[in-house]
């Protein structure tokens, strides 16, 4: 069987995505909440948000990893023409290796980075110790993210990660928590908190959104 996505067709597919991504931000209405007061940090959420990396205000200032692969190219042109800086990696032990030690000098020279934590194959929701050595090694904190909607247009992949869009008119809200400082924290410890501060915001995220409507948040410009 012929894959559909090959190293012949990639650069029309990936123009193509970019493109209808361009029309669904025209119908996308994407609202940060309580966003942090902080210059640099490690932004981490699940392999199925990382479509919410769109509300950040800082993208020219922010570095993703990508994995090196088809799909990968895919999301890098997309990112790369939202305003984001991107690095490459793979999964493999040397791809691990550099793609830390490209995420590690954005760091020290002042950059922030995002990081899907259970990503670029899973398991699902299982945080893997990358932006945790990160944090740990420079003592840059990190940021977790969860975005949440409860428009019908908001959808959801039958995937392993299962990956969240919007399709059509759709109001969503990114859901910041708290900046987690390493502070001397073991791995163990930071992993621990960090999933525990992923898991919290998506229980929080409709009561949240459910006050950002009450307010008007997608009526403010």
């Amino acid at each position: 069987m012929v894959r559909l996505i090959n190293k012949k067709n990639i650069k029309y597919i990936s123009w193509g995505i970019y493109k209808l991504l361009k029309l669904q931000e025209k119908m996308t209405y994407l609202k940060n909440v309580d966003y942090p007061d902080i210059e640099q940090c490690i932004y981490v959420m699940w392999h199925s948000n990382q479509f919410l990396v769109h509300g950040f205000r800082n993208k020219n200032k922010t570095s993703i990893l990508i994995s090196n692969s088809l799909d990968g190219d895919i999301v890098s042109y997309v990112a790369q023409n939202w305003g984001f800086k991107v690095k490459r990696g793979s999964s493999g032990r040397k791809g691990a290796i550099s793609a830390t030690k490209q995420l590690y000098d954005e760091l020290i020279n002042g950059e922030s980075i995002a990081v899907m934590v259970d990503g670029p194959r899973g398991p699902y929701h299982e945080v893997k110790k990358g932006a945790i050595a990160l944090s740990i090694e420079t003592g840059i904190p990190i940021v977790p993210v969860n975005w949440y909607s409860e428009d019908k247009t908001f959808k959801e992949m039958n995937s392993w990660d299962r990956m969240k869009f919007p399709l059509g008119l759709c109001k969503i809200m990114n859901l910041y928590g708290n900046p987690i400082y390493p502070n001397g924290k073991n791995e163990e410890e930071l992993t621990k908190e960090v999933k525990d501060s992923l898991t919290e915001l998506e229980q929080k995220s409709p009561q949240k959104y459910k006050e950002a409507t009450e307010a008007g948040l997608w009526r403010k410009k």
